[in-house]
C-alpha cells in the first residue's frame, strides 16, 4: 500500500463511519460537523468571535502538540510513556508556584513560569524513567500511577494551602497575578509565545530524528534494546534522556494551560490532552510534520463540541465519538496496509522459489 493509500484508505472508512453515526443518531450529518467548525474556528460570514474562537482552538493546540512532540521521543525509544498525563500536570503546578509566589518584572516572571514547568514535567517524566530503568516497573503502570498522584496533589493543593480565601470549592485556586500570564492578543486567549513554542519544539524532534547520532541512536535503542546495548549505546542512559525530554514538553504544556488558557490552578488543568496526543501521535505515525494538522483537528473537535449540546439534541460527547472512530479507522487502515505488504512479500518468494 503507497503512502497516500494509507491516508485516503482511513479517511474514507472515518467518513462513512461518522455519517453513519450522525444518522442513526437521528441528526443530519452536516450540521453537527458545521457547528464543530464555526464554534472552534468560526464560519462564514465571520463574526468579531470568531477571532476569539480561533485564539480557543490554537491554545488547545498548544498543549496537545508540546505533548505530542514529546510522545515521539519516548515512543521511538520504545517506552508507551502514559504518565504524559502526570507530566502536564507537574508542570502546571510548577508554574502555578512560580506564579502565585515570585515577584519579579513581567517577562522575567513568565520566563520562569515555562521554565519551571518544564522542569516540573522533566523530574516527573524522570521518575518514569528511573522506575522502569532501576526498578523494574513498566512505564504503563508507573505512568498511570504516577498520573492518579499529580491528579491528588491538584486537588490537596486547590482545597488546602492555595485554597481560595473564605471559600469551600474545588473549582480552582485564585486567579494569577496579570504580570504572570502569558502574553496574548486582545479579547483571546491566544499566547504566539506558546505557539512559537510548539512549533519549535516539533521542528527540534524532526531535526533529533532526521539525522542526529542522538536520534538515530535512541531509534536503535527503541527497535531492539539488547542490540544497541552490546553495540554499547547506554541503553538506560538515553531512555532516561527520553522520558525527561517528554516531560520537559509536556511540563510546558503544563505552563500554557495554567498561566495562558485558564489564568489559575484548576482540578482538571491536564484537559486529558496528554491521552488525546498519544491519539495525535499513532494517527500522524510518529512523523512531526503531520502532528501539526492532525492536531488542530483535534482541537477544533474539543473546542467545537460542546455547541452540539446546545444547538443540537446531541450531547457534547459526540466529539469523543468522533475522536475514537477516526483513531479506529486509521488504525484500520494502517492494520490493512501492514496484512497487504505481507501478503505482497510471500507472494514475490513463492514466485522466486517456483
Amino acid at each position: 500500500m503507497t503512502r497516500a493509500n494509507a491516508v485516503l484508505l482511513p479517511g474514507f472508512v472515518v467518513a462513512v463511519s461518522v455519517i453513519g453515526l450522525l444518522v442513526l443518531a437521528g441528526t443530519n450529518p452536516w450540521e453537527p460537523l458545521k457547528i464543530i467548525v464555526e464554534g472552534s474556528i468560526g464560519w462564514p460570514p465571520f463574526e468579531e468571535s470568531s477571532a476569539r474562537k480561533v485564539g480557543d482552538t490554537f491554545m488547545v493546540w498548544v498543549p496537545i502538540a508540546l505533548a505530542s512532540a514529546g510522545l515521539i521521543i519516548t515512543f521511538n525509544a520504545g517506552m508507551w510513556n502514559i504518565g504524559i498525563e502526570g507530566q502536564i500536570i507537574l508542570g502546571a503546578i510548577a508554574a502555578s508556584f512560580v506564579a502565585r509566589e515570585v515577584s519579579a518584572p513581567r517577562p522575567v516572571l513568565i520566563l520562569l513560569t515555562i521554565l519551571a514547568g518544564a522542569i516540573g514535567g522533566l523530574l516527573w517524566g524522570l521518575l518514569v524513567g528511573v522506575l522502569r530503568t532501576a526498578g523494574g516497573v513498566n512505564e504503563i503502570f508507573g505512568g498511570l500511577g504516577l498520573d492518579f498522584v499529580a491528579l491528588s496533589l491538584t486537588t490537596y493543593l486547590i482545597i488546602g494551602p492555595w485554597a481560595r480565601a473564605g471559600v469551600a470549592s474545588t473549582s480552582g485556586t485564585d486567579s494569577f497575578p496579570d504580570e504572570a500570564l502569558l502574553p496574548s492578543f486582545a479579547g483571546s486567549k491566544l499566547s504566539p509565545l506558546m505557539v512559537s513554542i510548539a512549533v519549535l519544539a516539533l521542528i527540534a524532534v524532526w531535526l533529533l530524528f532526521r539525522g542526529t547520532s542522538y536520534g538515530l541512536k535512541l531509534k536503535a535503542v527503541g527497535r531492539n534494546r539488547p542490540s544497541a546495548f552490546l553495540l554499547g549505546i547506554p541503553t538506560n542512559r538515553y531512555l532516561l534522556g527520553a522520558f525527561m525530554l517528554c516531560g520537559a514538553l509536556a511540563g510546558m504544556a503544563g505552563t500554557s494551560q495554567a498561566t495562558g488558557f485558564h489564568g489559575k490552578l484548576i482540578p482538571v488543568i491536564s484537559g486529558n490532552y496528554g491521552f488525546l496526543a498519544i491519539l495525535v501521535v499513532l494517527l500522524a505515525r510518529f512523523r512531526p510534520v503531520w502532528v501539526i494538522p492532525i492536531s488542530f483537528f483535534f482541537a477544533m473537535i474539543a473546542v467545537g463540541s460542546p455547541a452540539l449540546q446546545l444547538r443540537l439534541d446531541v450531547n457534547a460527547t459526540l466529539g469523543g465519538v468522533l475522536q475514537g472512530v477516526l483513531v479506529l479507522s486509521t488504525m484500520f487502515g494502517l492494520g490493512w496496509g501492514a496484512y497487504r505488504a505481507k501478503r505482497s512479500m510471500v507472494v514475490a518468494n513463492e514466485d522466486g522459489a517456483g
